[in-house]
C-alpha cells in the first residue's frame, strides 16, 4: 500500500469528523479501509509464517509449515 492511499484514508477520516462525507466518499472510505485491512492481515500472516519455536526436546517447529501454509491450501 502506498503513502498516497494512506493519506487519502486519513483525509477522509478527518473530513468525516469535521463536515461529513458524501455517499460516494463513504463508499470510497469503506473500500480503502477494506484494502488497508487486507494488506495488514497479509503482512501479519507473512510474519507469523516465518516464526519458529524451539520445543523442550530441542527440536525446532516452523509455525508457517505447521499451521499457516496448510490452511491456505484448503
Amino acid at each position: 500500500m502506498d503513502q498516497k492511499t494512506i493519506d487519502r484514508i486519513n483525509a477522509l477520516a478527518r473530513k468525516s469528523k469535521t463536515e461529513g462525507l458524501t455517499p460516494a466518499e463513504k463508499e470510497e472510505q469503506k473500500k480503502l479501509r477494506a484494502e488497508y485491512i487486507a494488506v495488514i492481515r497479509m503482512n501479519m500472516r507473512a510474519q507469523l509464517d516465518n516464526i519458529s519455536i524451539q520445543e523442550k526436546d530441542g527440536s525446532i517447529t516452523n509455525l508457517g509449515e505447521k499451521y499457516g501454509l496448510k490452511t491456505r491450501k484448503n
